[in-house]
Parts: C-alpha cells; sequence; structure tokens
C-alpha cells in the first residue's frame, strides 16, 4: 500500500491539480456568478479581475510539468501556497468564514503539502 507521501509525490497528482487549475482559470476569464459573488465577498476589485485567469493558467502549466520538470511544479505549488495565504487571509480580513474559506484553507493545505514534498523525480535508467 503506498504511504501518504508516495501519493503526494506522484506526478499524476499535479496533473490532477493542474486540470483543477485550468478549469478554474476558465471560469474566471468571465467569472461565473459564483466566483463574482466570491471576490465581491472579500472586496476584490472588477478592474483587477483579469489577473486570476493569467495566475490560474500559468499555474495549471507549471503544475502539469512534473512528469518533465518537477523543480517547476514544485515552485508553482509553493507559488499556489503563497497565492492561498493570500486568499485565506482576505477571506479573514472580510469575515467570510464560509464555504469559501473553508476552499481556500483547504487549497492551502493541499498546495503546502505538495510544496513541502515536490513531485517524485524519476531517475533517467528508470525511463529507459
Amino acid at each position: 500500500m503506498p504511504s501518504v507521501n508516495d501519493l503526494v509525490r506522484d506526478p499524476r497528482l499535479y496533473q490532477a491539480a493542474a486540470a483543477g487549475q485550468a478549469t478554474d482559470a476558465a471560469i474566471c476569464i468571465q467569472p461565473i456568478p459564483y466566483v463574482a459573488q466570491c471576490l465581491d465577498d472579500v472586496g476584490w476589485p472588477d478592474g483587477g479581475r483579469w489577473f486570476f485567469p493569467l495566475v490560474k493558467g500559468a499555474s495549471a502549466l507549471g503544475l502539469a510539468a512534473a512528469p518533465r520538470w518537477p523543480g517547476l511544479a514544485r515552485l508553482t505549488a509553493i507559488m499556489l501556497t503563497l497565492y492561498f495565504c493570500t486568499a485565506v487571509g482576505l477571506h479573514i480580513r472580510a469575515r467570510d468564514l464560509r464555504l469559501n474559506f473553508a476552499a481556500a484553507s483547504s487549497l492551502l493545505v493541499f498546495y503546502g503539502a505538495l510544496a513541502a514534498t515536490g513531485p517524485r523525480v524519476s531517475s533517467p535508467a528508470a525511463s529507459s
């Protein structure tokens, strides 16, 4: 049975996270009402919302690179950890401690675990 560390370091987990980030980027291009309401709740200005699809799209690419460029994937996980620290802080500041706070907190823990471990690096001999 694989350990938790083996699961967290699996490059396929990074690729699944990349799919989630890509989906999130797509729904932030013209924010769906739920996302727009979340941004309104934390006081994020309308003029600064262009930022989210770019950051989330770039993070999807970085996470998807885990099998080939594990260092880039780990750096991306570190940056997402910082991103979600900010998101949690914004929810606390706005006293928005509902579902979106729980989601941001969960993603902070998830990306923190990815950042702490990094993806498994396959040896050149194993891929031959």
